[in-house]
């Protein structure tokens, strides 16, 4: 076999998928092998993460990739994982695992969030790290888990993050990566080392905390036993890629830094991560008020961005449509959204009530009601108002992005599934007055493999890395068409935010 190839497992929180990448000169090719659902799962402790179920598809995964790769003449030679950010598992002295990872959404996050900000302030915390305020970051979590299982914590040899956490199960090694340690709510931006002072004065333990290991990083190979039951080599390599989803997407973003106007990325999913891609962090008074964070990227630069709730709030209409039996493709709502009224309805996408499960037409409903506009009535309606409150997001968060940057952005690159969102991505050029580039589609799996590339040395680094993306796929470009119209629901949607 002369071709050498990859497997990318990119987990998101709603679902996983396996990719073989085929990597040749300066093209990728890739292709999904293995798709599966992903939800947590409500037990009497709360809301957990399904691990058994997830590691079984990451196993078929790896089986269904090493089937295809022999058909298409392909060596493996590595694998690696990204998730989203924040959840995490303890692993024992024995190298046991204590427990079902929580999932982020669990309610028990908003009070430790409350009781760790009374007991630190929120200045001392984000002058230690750098990173928007969520309920459900690292921190607040362990603060949650020692208040209600202290022993746990005790008993704990390694926090992992869940994508660490798999490359242990893969490889039998635990290391922290950093883009996804990043995430926490207690990295150190400046010197991407553990806040361990300020994490002590939030009553966490810090014993099982280590040094991180930047992506792009071999660490070993895959267990024999692991090997035997996928039916793969035992020498391929476990390479750490970006193993926050969006630091890969984010890595995979097509510009070529030599001729490229000012710009900046949105990697659009479940969630919205909107910013721009700097050498050092901006951690200021302006960057706390402005809720902007900055979280570790590959290559060693920064994401300095904010995080928007995306199109959880379409995910989660969808799936209250269908447990009312009006069953419903994505495809079918955006039609139907196309056809609504413009502007009808419009709320703040990060509304607290929002970022929980269940009932988001309600929440909607309510929102809408409290603010004097009128409630949206069939589904259309619905995802027609969440996808311009997206877009109008998106246009309030470019502006304040501008601002702290003191630049003005010429160019948005979106990344990531929420790319295929036609109506969206026209929405936003509209809303944001500029050019919208869309595409790849699959940045986080191309960015995950091609970090794994730079630790095989198939790669040379950040800039070889998105000139492979550029030579490799073709994205498709936005011009605003109805800016005026957007424009003038600016002030209306302002007022809006914080209600």
């Amino acid at each position: 076999m002369s071709r050498t190839g990859c497997v990318a497992f990119d987990l998101g929180a709603e679902s996983g998928r396996a990719i073989l990448a085929v990597l040749e000169g300066d093209r990728l090719e890739i292709a999904e092998v293995h798709r599966f659902a992903n939800l947590p799962q409500l037990l009497p402790s709360g809301l957990h993460w399904s691990l058994v179920e997830l590691w079984g598809n990451l196993i078929e995964g790896l089986r269904r990739a090493g089937r295809a790769a022999e058909e298409r003449g392909v060596s493996l030679v590595s694998v690696g994982v990204d998730t989203w950010g924040v959840d995490f598992g303890l692993v024992g002295k024995s190298g046991q695992l204590l427990g079902l990872p929580f999932a982020y959404r669990d309610a028990r996050n908003i009070p430790a969030m409350k009781r760790t900000i009374r007991r630190l302030t929120a200045k001392t915390i984000y002058d230690a790290t750098g990173i928007q305020f969520m309920q459900f970051n690292t921190l607040f979590q362990l603060v949650a888990q020692h208040a209600a299982e202290p022993g746990v914590l005790k008993q704990s040899k390694r926090m992992l993050m869940l994508p660490d956490l798999l490359h242990y199960f893969l490889s039998g090694k635990m290391v922290n990566e950093a883009t996804i340690a990043s995430t926490t709510q207690m990295i150190d931006p400046r010197n991407g080392k553990w806040a361990v002072k300020m994490i002590r004065k939030a009553g966490v333990p810090t014993h099982m905390l280590v040094k991180t290991t930047p992506a792009g990083s071999v660490i070993g190979k895959l267990s024999r036993p692991i090997a035997q039951e996928a039916g793969v080599s035992a020498d391929i390599k476990v390479i750490v890629p970006g193993s926050h989803d969006t630091a890969s997407a984010v890595a995979a973003v097509p510009v070529d830094e030599a001729t490229s106007e000012p710009w900046a990325y949105l990697s659009s999913g479940t969630w919205s991560l909107m910013g721009a891609e700097l050498d050092k962090p901006i951690v200021s008074e302006a960057t706390h008020k402005a809720a902007f964070t900055n979280e570790g990227g590959v290559g060693g630069k920064i994401r300095f961005l904010k995080n928007i709730a995306g199109l959880w709030l379409v995910q989660e209409c969808r799936r209250d449509f269908a447990r009312r039996g009006q069953e419903f493709t994505y495809q079918q709502l955006m039609d139907m959204a196309a056809q609504a009224e413009p502007f009808r309805t419009l709320v703040d996408p990060n509304h607290g009530p929002f970022a929980t499960p269940g009932d988001m037409p309600a929440k909607i409903t309510a929102f809408a009601k409290a603010t004097n506009q009128p409630a949206p009535t069939t589904p259309g309606q619905f995802v027609r108002c969440c996808l311009e409150s997206l877009s109008m997001a998106y246009r309030h968060t470019l502006a304040t992005l501008d601002g702290l940057l003191g630049r003005k952005t010429r160019v948005l690159h979106i990344v990531g599934g929420g790319g295929q969102n036609l109506l969206l991505n026209q929405m936003t050029a509209d809303a944001t007055g500029i050019r919208v580039i869309v595409g790849p589609f699959e940045a986080t799996a191309i960015g995950n493999a091609l970090a794994q590339g730079i630790g095989s040395k198939q790669v040379r680094d950040l800039a070889h890395l998105r000139a492979i993306v550029r030579a490799s796929f073709n994205p498709i470009t936005y011009e605003p068409v109805n800016a005026r119209a957007s424009a003038a629901q600016a002030e209306r949607f302002e007022g809006l935010m914080g209600k």
